[in-house]
């Protein structure tokens, strides 16, 4: 299974924010949408990802001051990416080795949609339950 099968199944929404957004709006936008991360735009290019992971860090450090702070100050800039082509073990394995649970998938400077770690997970459970169902159909029917 490839990057580009799996947002096929997702869908390609994304949610954006510009750099030089509020965090306090991210955080809202984030809660509104019932999402885990939000896709850093500037003039339209990719130039970072805002995670929950950001946002808690950001509590924690700035307290007080987290009101005031915007995105660019806590993003992840330059994030990691994969291209649509990029095996689903490929994919797992950089999620992994990079502790990264959005991963934007970019078809050279375009940005086509973000995989989260729960994607790939749901998209891997139905292609072997699919699996699982065509082999027992295929045993049953040399059995009999």
């Amino acid at each position: 299974m490839l990057t580009k099968e799996i947002l096929r199944i997702k869908g390609t929404v994304l949610y954006t924010i510009p750099p030089e957004g509020r965090l306090w709006d991210a955080v809202g936008s984030m809660v509104e949408n019932d999402i885990g991360s939000l896709v850093v735009m500037h003039h339209g290019r990719l130039v970072g990802m805002l995670t929950f992971r950001e946002v808690l860090a950001a509590l924690h450090r700035f307290h007080e001051g987290f009101a005031k702070l915007k995105v660019e100050d806590v993003m992840v800039k330059e994030p990691k990416s994969v291209g649509p082509d990029t095996d689903v073990d490929e994919l797992r394995r950089t999620m992994l080795e990079s502790h990264t649970r959005y991963m934007p998938v970019m078809e050279g400077a375009t940005l086509t949609g973000v995989l989260s770690f729960h994607d790939v997970a749901k998209a891997v459970l139905e292609e072997q339950t699919f699996e699982n169902r065509m082999l027992k159909g295929y045993i049953k029917n040399t059995l009999e």
